[in-house]
């Protein structure tokens, strides 16, 4: 069972908006754009399965439409029937999931620093990040991931931040099987053949200096996506949401106020 914690405006027809984060799959990565959202939307943040205050063991063949299909069923659980979400990287492919098969349910995408199938560079580095997790353990996972995630220039200055942030992510890392199982399901995603059929409007946010998914990705998803706009940010690194929050949560804000009022509910093409 997802742990899910629902935040700002608490009325029933509040427009909503679903924060789902990448592979660490933790609510607490939002944290820089709660402040800016939660005054004006009621605000959903969760821990994905088998990761933090979402305990289980995943099966073998956990796949991002099982990821979906989870936070499909606890948002009905909770009579939420029409969100907008917001994912990053993996969360990004959640949310590409759930325009698929649920598209009645998504009234609008951001997705960051995602993409529609992997690449070679992306492969190697997720492979890179297997090899360490398995043959050296948590500790050196945990300090090499600020390498994929964050700019040079950003780490240099932010030391002390990532020191204290690494400790809290060691002292409650998870399963290493659970990790190395969602790793195996991002690098299996591809979504090339359903993308022409999404028509809900979509952000992408895109970072030119992301050492972990090139930005030449969101430009294909761009390519693809029939309604959609692609926004460059040239510094940030994979992580931008954190490194860059007020230019990001400005792009967010935007986007979702010119989405706010859309209310009729989308369709797939039928395969």
């Amino acid at each position: 069972m997802l742990s899910i914690e629902i935040l700002g405006v608490q009325t029933p027809n509040a427009p909503t908006v679903v924060l789902s984060s990448g592979l660490g799959g933790l609510a607490h990565f939002w944290e820089p754009q709660l402040d800016a959202l939660v005054s004006d939307y009621r605000v959903v943040v969760y821990d994905h399965l088998g990761m933090g205050a979402s305990p289980a063991v995943l099966p073998e063949d956990y796949s991002i439409t099982d990821m979906a299909y989870e936070l499909a069923q606890a948002l009905d659980s909770l009579s939420i029937t029409r969100y907008h979400i917001i994912g990053h990287a993996l969360g990004g492919l959640i949310a590409l999931e759930l325009a698929k098969r649920f598209p009645q349910t998504v009234q609008s995408m951001i997705l960051i620093n995602a993409w529609a199938a992997p690449n070679a560079h992306t492969a190697r580095c997720f492979s890179v990040r297997k090899k360490i997790l398995t043959l050296i353990g948590p500790a050196a996972y945990v300090e090499a991931q600020s390498l994929f995630l964050y700019s040079p220039d950003w780490i240099a200055v932010n030391e002390t931040r990532l020191i204290a942030e690494d400790a809290r992510a060691l002292r409650h890392f998870p399963n290493p099987d659970n990790v190395l199982k969602r790793i195996d399901a991002l690098l299996r995603f591809d979504a090339r053949d359903y993308l022409h059929q999404i028509h809900v409007p979509v952000l992408l946010i895109a970072n030119r200096d992301d050492h972990l998914i090139p930005w030449h990705c969101s430009q294909q998803l761009y390519d693809a996506l029939p309604d959609s706009t692609l926004e460059m940010v040239e510094h940030g690194g994979h992580a931008s949401s954190i490194s860059e929050a007020p230019h990001i949560n400005a792009l967010l804000k935007t986007h979702l106020k010119s989405h706010q009022q859309s209310t009729h509910p989308v369709e797939i093409e039928s395969h």
